[in-house]
């Protein structure tokens, strides 16, 4: 199955969470996995926030972009074309979204991802919308402001 997950649902293979034992399976089932180009850097920052924090050390931080970069050259990176662009400004226009979550939507409708897996409550709910099927691995209660 063609799977686009999103950096919020891909955090969790790093960062042991709620949600973390339903990715790994869903990825098992993954024939083609679609990664935005907007991961690497998303996940590091976010990496990087919690080696700031002492959240992360600094070993576990080398190990974990170790093993985020080797899960991207695996992977299937989707660019961020002029149609996908075009595609993440309808997105905006129709749904309370921010910008770089509706470029991973517009990324997984233009490579036509048969699932999009994310851990965001209102992206979920625009991929829907937009026709996507989606799996939310995030917490029911929860979404970005």
């Amino acid at each position: 199955m063609k799977t686009v997950v999103d950096s919020s649902a891909l955090a969790k293979r790093y960062v042991f969470e709620p949600g973390s034992e339903s990715l790994e399976a869903l990825l098992r089932m993954t024939s083609e996995l679609g990664l935005s180009v907007l991961v690497l850097p998303e996940i590091v920052s976010a990496l990087q926030r919690r080696l700031r924090e002492g959240y992360l050390s600094s070993e576990s931080y080398r190990d974990i972009k170790k093993q985020l970069i080797a899960d991207v050259r695996d992977a299937t990176v989707l660019q961020l074309t002029s149609k996908v662009i075009s595609r993440s400004v309808l997105l905006l226009e129709h749904n309370v979204l921010r910008a770089l979550d509706a470029l991973h939507v517009a990324c997984a409708i233009e490579w036509d991802a048969q699932l999009f897996v994310t851990a965001d409550k209102r992206q979920a709910a625009a991929a829907a919308r937009a026709g996507l099927r989606v799996q939310f691995l995030g917490p029911s209660t929860s979404s970005k402001s």
